[in-house]
């Protein structure tokens, strides 16, 4: 057989077996290349969680217990961004350019504008402290979507939760107050859509990965089982409407939810992921006292 041919027919008993390589039948392209493998670049680290791109294609990411923010920048620079940091977890920069973070510490959600002043955005509901906000995703409007799982801290004081409930909130923009969109067992990971139209969220606690509209007024409708059996930390979309799952390294399913790549991380646990770099077509990976970047063929879409 000619040799394109012959070469596609491996890809993709290649990717039959052994679940890696980002080749799918369909596709025009695989997402990478088979021959790619993630790239250490710094175990400096104590965890790290929670990168987020800025509009140049800056990484930021935060290394919670030591209680700061790091800056990767698109000519592959580390840097410290912020000290004190909140003990922050997940980060997303809104559309001023501000950073947006789960300052769990005090159980806070702060806004940090590029020079480092942190504005205190929430810091309970309805009088009551906030589990722990853990991750979010901000939306074309700025408003901020958030999950509230309870993992205790050792650098709290309480030692059970004041809600009765773990949750998926939304900040509108211009508001004081969140609203509380859905409850879980353990809501973690979420994203969504670039346009506005659907928003997924991981239930870590029960091993499922729930897909909703998001109706005009930012509220949620059609809740929808998208994966069964699936746990995952952070996540993360690209251009082909791809949904990244961290966790045991970085699992990739198709918009209709049937998985097409894995991609193994030498890790114990993949805490989050995103795309960066000038081109949008870097996977940057936290992954325990770690980070990784992957070259894509695709781009990600914050």
């Amino acid at each position: 057989m000619p040799f394109k041919m012959k070469y596609r027919v491996i890809a993709g008993v290649f990717l039959i077996f052994f679940g890696v390589s980002g080749a799918v039948f369909g596709q025009k392209r695989p997402l990478f290349a088979a021959d790619e493998k993630p790239q250490l670049i710094s175990n400096q680290f104590a965890f790290t969680e929670g990168p987020a791109v800025d509009k140049e294609g800056n990484i930021f990411f935060t290394d919670q217990p030591n209680n700061r923010i790091w800056k990767y920048d698109t000519d592959g620079r580390f840097s410290v961004f912020m000290e004190h940091a909140g003990r922050a977890n997940g980060t997303y920069f809104d559309h001023e350019g501000n950073l947006i973070a789960c300052a769990d510490e005090h159980n806070q959600l702060w806004r940090i504008k590029p020079d480092g002043k942190v504005k205190v955005l929430l810091n309970s509901y309805e009088g009551s402290l906030f589990n722990g906000p853990n991750d979010l995703w901000v939306d074309a409007k700025d408003n901020i979507y958030f999950t509230d799982p309870y993992y205790q801290r050792d650098y709290w004081t309480r030692k059970k939760s004041e809600l009765s409930d773990q949750m998926v909130f939304v900040l509108m923009k211009g508001k004081s107050k969140p609203t509380v969109l859905d409850t879980m067992v353990r809501p973690n990971g979420i994203v969504g859509t670039p346009d506005g139209k659907l928003l997924y969220v991981s239930d870590i606690g029960d091993s499922k990965i729930y897909r909703y509209t998001i109706t005009p007024n930012g509220l949620l409708a059609d809740r929808q089982l998208f994966i069964a059996n699936a746990s995952a930390d952070g996540m993360t979309l690209d251009e082909q409407g791809n949904l990244y799952l961290a966790g045991k390294g970085i699992t990739i399913y198709s918009p209709k939810g049937e998985q097409i790549a894995h991609i193994e991380i030498p890790e114990p646990w993949s805490a989050n992921v995103c795309f960066g770099g000038k081109n949008r077509d870097v996977l940057f990976i936290t992954a325990s006292k770690a980070v990784y970047i992957l070259k894509m063929n695709v781009k990600g879409v914050e």
